[in-house]
């Protein structure tokens, strides 16, 4: 049976762990609402760029009437959020940027396939001290030219 990791994706490398830890495919909605081709507004909220983004499971997202299958209304909740994403420019830029770090990361683990990462990743909990300790740090990068 097929499992969909839905919901949670923020980051990047979330979609490699979802995949590594055995998603056969990945709801990106989040991801995808941030940028120009959504069909949002880009909104300027205090001060930064923004997209709005409202979940599946939201009174917005029923309210567009997709959902009405004439069942007992007393038995639907809301579940998912109405809110704004940080605006992210084109999709084509992002996209590439996102497939190279699933790509590398897959690479890292040895795995070509996504079949491969879920049965050579090894998934480790850190401490986000880690995290800062292991990139670059007590450093002032200089700019890529």
């Amino acid at each position: 049976m097929p499992i969909c990791s839905d919901g949670g994706i923020v980051h990047d490398y979330h979609i490699t762990l979802a995949l590594a830890m055995g998603a056969d495919f990945i709801m990106l909605g989040r991801y995808f609402a941030r940028f120009d081709e959504s069909p949002t507004k880009r909104v300027n909220v205090n001060g930064s760029y923004m997209k709005e983004y409202w979940g599946e499971g939201s009174a917005r997202a029923r309210n567009w009437q997709r959902y009405d299958m004439g069942g007992d209304k007393k038995l639907s909740f809301e579940e998912g959020v109405d809110s704004f994403v940080p605006y992210a420019g084109s999709l084509k830029d992002n996209v590439n940027l996102t497939l190279s770090k699933v790509r590398s990361t897959m690479c890292n683990c040895g795995a070509l396939t996504i079949p491969e990462l879920q049965e050579k990743a090894k998934i480790t909990l850190v401490s986000s001290t880690s995290i800062v300790e292991g990139g670059a740090h007590d450093v002032m990068l200089r700019d890529k030219r």
